[in-house]
C-alpha cells in the first residue's frame, strides 16, 4: 500500500465547495472520479479542510492511499490531463502511512481580498469583493491584531446545521498571526490569517466584523466583548464567498518520505 500526498489550487467559482455532494461539481468529487478512473480503485480522499461554495485555494492538501504502480510524477500529469482546467494538481509526494491532511495539519493560512478601486477589473472580479466606500483602516488593523490568540470564537463562527452539534462542539480556536494590508497595487485591502484550525464560516465572520469597525459600527475594543458574549448575532456578517482563498496548509517534515 502506498500513501499520497495532493498539493491543489482551484478556482471555487463554479463548485459547491470541496465535499462531495450528491448531483452537484464539487472538487473532492472530480479528483476523486479522476483517481477511480486512473487506478481502477475505490480511492477515498481526505482534505485538510472543507472549503465552501466558491472559495478558492492555492494550496489545498488531500491525502489518500492506493496501490497502483503509477509514480507520483505520472500521477500529477494524469490528473492535469483529466481534471477541468479550474482543478490544478500542484504537487504529488509519497508519505507514511500515519500522514492525514487533516489531522496531520499544524497551521491553515486563509487570505481574503477587498477590492477598493472604484471599477474591479474584469480578470479579478472571481475571486475580491469589491468594497470602494470609505474605511478606517487603521482601526481595523487594531481590531485585526485582536483576533490572534486562543479564544472562544462562538461568535465569528456559523451553526454547524445541528443543534446537537452545536452544543457539543468546541469554538476555541487558536489564531497564530493576523495582517492587514494593502497589495502592491495599493488597489486592495487584503486580510491575511494563519491558524490550527477553523470554525464553518470563521474567517468570513472575522472579514465582515472587520469591515463593520471600518464603517464604524464597532470599535476594535470589541472583539474582546464579542469573546464573551458568544453570540454570532452580535459580529459582523458572513462576506460573500468569492474573496476567501485557502493559501497554504503545514505540516510537519516527519511525514515526508526522502
Amino acid at each position: 500500500m502506498r500513501y499520497i500526498k495532493l498539493t491543489i489550487a482551484y478556482d471555487g467559482t463554479d463548485f459547491h465547495g470541496w465535499q462531495s455532494q450528491a448531483g452537484k461539481p464539487t472538487i473532492q468529487g472530480e479528483i476523486v472520479g479522476t483517481l477511480r478512473r486512473l487506478t481502477q480503485e475505490n480511492i477515498a480522499i481526505h482534505g485538510a479542510g472543507r472549503t465552501d461554495a466558491g472559495v478558492h485555494a492555492l494550496g489545498q492538501v488531500a491525502s489518500f492511499r492506493t496501490q497502483t504502480a503509477l509514480s507520483t510524477g505520472d500521477l500529477q500529469r494524469a490528473l492535469n490531463a483529466l481534471l477541468p482546467p479550474t482543478i490544478r494538481i500542484v504537487a504529488v509526494e509519497e508519505t507514511g502511512p500515519d500522514f492525514n491532511a487533516r489531522w496531520s495539519a499544524s497551521a491553515k493560512t486563509y487570505r481574503y481580498r477587498l477590492y477598493r478601486g472604484k471599477v474591479v477589473p474584469p480578470a479579478i472580479w472571481r475571486y475580491v469583493l469589491h468594497y470602494p466606500f470609505p474605511l478606517d483602516e487603521d482601526r481595523m488593523r487594531d481590531a485585526a491584531a485582536r483576533l490572534v490568540g486562543a479564544h472562544d470564537f462562538a461568535s465569528f463562527a456559523a451553526s454547524t446545521g445541528s443543534e446537537d452539534d452545536d452544543k457539543e462542539r468546541s469554538t476555541v480556536r487558536e489564531i497564530y498571526s493576523t495582517e492587514l494590508a494593502r497589495s502592491a497595487d495599493n488597489e486592495e485591502l487584503v486580510f491575511t490569517v494563519r491558524g490550527r484550525s477553523f470554525l464553518r464560516y470563521m474567517v468570513r465572520k472575522m472579514v465582515g466584523t472587520l469591515l463593520d469597525v471600518g464603517r464604524g459600527r464597532l470599535v476594535p475594543e470589541d472583539i474582546d466583548r464579542l469573546y464573551e458574549l458568544k453570540d454570532r448575532s452580535k459580529s459582523g456578517p458572513t462576506v460573500p464567498a468569492q474573496g476567501l482563498c485557502m493559501v497554504s496548509v503545514e505540516h510537519p517534515e516527519a511525514f515526508r518520505i526522502r
